[in-house]
């Protein structure tokens, strides 16, 4: 996986949530917080979610075969897609049904100061890897809002522990927030209550981070900047004099397929074209290094043509279409 990938990230997350899990379950063996064993369940789930990334980062490294000549970028998109089925099922679910219990059959806290003291030493771990997972995302996101960069980043991985890491900070202090209030009106629903609230942040986070996977899993096209490049690149003014319309794909997080149709001069020899062909695609590569899959096809404007297309984006000489696609 690259660096852009958020491995750091990753590694720091998976760390934290596994010394939390085991922090956790140990406090609700104590304690038995329905709040504690919601949360134990959920770093459990959150540790096999950042195994699952690394494993989709390690296999999206394989090299292209003839079954699959664009390579396994995509496995990327594919594990983090099932991050979010992870995150909704094993730990949102659970933490309903187990705040459905606590409400239903409360009882009181046995030794507190368990899940009190293990529910601290979680924020203060989760954090750490919440503040790495910042640093990590500030380093490629640029001027863009955090809005913004979690929705039309092309690399799932910091998204998806940006949003875990967000997930269960608020859900330690929803956790800490039940037991607290369990312990002062001697009230065990309060756990419950807790952990209810804990089920419906998880599902929440689940469903964004699914429906933002499955747009990457749908193909994306490159941002209106890359566009904005390929497209000048692509033109020297001399023999490739503008581009007719363009397609545009993600393959992964660091690979682009793009495909276009330009307009050469009508008098070039196909030496000519074919020669300002290859140096197009170098410029574009220079300008775009992710544009890695690159498919030029030349054609000669003509107006008459353009203006009597069907679909005038497709026609020789035809505008192009808006980069904000």
């Amino acid at each position: 996986m690259s660096a852009s990938g958020g491995t750091k990230a990753i590694v720091a997350a998976l760390a934290a949530n596994l010394a939390i899990a085991v922090a956790k379950f140990v406090a609700f063996l104590f304690s038995g917080s329905s709040s504690m064993l919601a949360e134990s369940v959920h770093s459990v789930a959150d540790s096999g979610n950042q195994g699952l990334l690394l494993l989709g980062g390690k296999k999206a490294q394989r090299e292209a075969t003839p079954q699959h000549p664009f390579g396994y970028g995509r496995e990327r998109y594919i594990y983090a897609f099932l991050v979010s089925i992870v995150l909704f099922s094993v730990g949102g679910m659970f933490a309903l049904y187990e705040g459905y219990e606590k409400i239903k059959d409360p009882h009181e806290l046995e030794h507190w100061y368990w899940p009190v003291g293990v529910l601290v030493f979680a924020i203060i771990a989760e954090s750490f890897s919440f503040r790495m997972a910042i640093k990590e995302s500030n380093a490629i996101r640029g001027k863009k809002s955090w809005k913004d960069f979690i929705r039309h980043s092309k690399s799932p991985e910091l998204p998806v522990v940006l949003l875990e890491d967000l997930g269960a900070l608020v859900g330690l202090v929803l956790a800490l927030g039940g037991v607290c209030m369990a312990l002062a009106t001697g009230n065990g629903v309060w756990d419950g209550i807790g952990t209810l609230c804990i089920g419906i942040l998880l599902i929440l986070i689940a469903i964004v981070l699914a429906a933002e996977t499955k747009s990457l899993l749908l193909g994306e096209a490159a941002g209106t900047a890359e566009v904005e490049k390929i497209e000048a690149a692509a033109v020297d003014g001399d023999t490739v004099t503008s581009v007719i319309h363009m397609r545009t794909l993600h393959l992964g997080p660091e690979e682009l397929l793009v495909a276009a149709k330009i307009a050469v001069r009508h008098d070039d020899t196909a030496a000519e074209v074919a020669a300002a062909i290859d140096a197009a695609e170098e410029r574009i590569r220079a300008a775009v290094p992710i544009a890695r899959v690159i498919y030029l096809e030349p054609d000669v404007y003509s107006a008459a043509a353009a203006a009597s297309g069907a679909d005038p984006a497709a026609s020789p000489g035809g505008p192009v279409p808006d980069a904000g696609h």
